[in-house]
């Protein structure tokens, strides 16, 4: 069967499935839409533990795939570190940035519109300039309580395939790969982090939830930026399409 046309539950899967059999099954989603979309295949790398974790296993499988980081002028001094360490060991990965000018301290007025434009608008970017045919992230559906909807394999933009190969994965599991393969990690998790992101807006947090830490006081507490929930693909009037 062909994992890329599966209609397997998700919820099924997390429960039903060891570690060897998710690890098994990632890699041939990753080698499967690697067939299909080659070049056009691009791995989202947001630096965290899930990111580098799907790195790690797409270059087992093809080790010209390329990849995009998307980073903003808020990021922990830890994250552009380890940023620049990563993209000098892999010069395939592409760096986006959006520093267009916005009013002071928009992470704490208006969250929302200020990932929008420091995360979302370069995402967008990297999609057009990459000339994406298929994206795949590091997303979970054991991380969080927004992210309990999304598929292995989902089309949320016409025309993009989104490629979700760990999604089944919980976090014990990420740091069991991520140990036996001895991938280096944000150096941020040594000091309790469990999810990371601007530094304005991530705390460590001790709650069952992993993104608990993510805009704490805000109405997007443990929430999502918009990279998973808006449109990547956009027409000339700055819609969805």
């Amino acid at each position: 069967m062909n994992l890329m046309e599966n209609g397997d539950d998700p919820k099924y899967l997390v429960d039903h499935l060891n570690f060897k059999q998710k690890v098994d099954r990632a890699l041939t989603l990753i080698g499967e839409a690697y067939k299909e979309y080659g070049a056009g295949l691009v791995v989202a790398n947001s630096l965290g533990k899930d990111s580098v974790c799907v790195w790690d296993m797409a270059k087992k499988v093809a080790p010209k795939i390329s990849g995009f980081v998307v980073t903003t002028r808020f990021k922990p001094k830890e994250t552009v570190a380890f940023m620049h360490d990563t993209v000098d060991e892999y010069p395939e990965l592409q760096v986006f940035q959006n520093d267009a000018k916005i009013p002071k301290q928009l992470y704490a007025t208006d969250p929302d519109r200020c990932c929008d434009i420091l995360k979302v608008r370069p995402t967008r970017r990297a999609i057009e300039e990459m000339e994406v045919k298929c994206w795949v992230t590091g997303l979970r559906c054991t991380e969080g309580r927004t992210r309990t909807d999304f598929l292995e394999v989902e089309e949320r933009d016409r025309d993009l395939i989104k490629l979700n190969p760990i999604l089944i994965w919980n976090e014990r599991e990420v740091w069991q790969y991520l140990a036996i393969n001895k991938v280096r990690v944000n150096p941020l998790y040594a000091q309790g982090f469990r999810s990371l992101g601007c530094a304005p807006c991530t705390r460590i947090s001790t709650t069952g939830d992993e993104r608990a830490g993510r805009w704490i006081g805000t109405s997007k507490c443990g929430g999502e930026c918009g990279i998973h929930t808006r449109p990547l693909k956009i027409n000339l009037d700055g819609d969805g399409i």
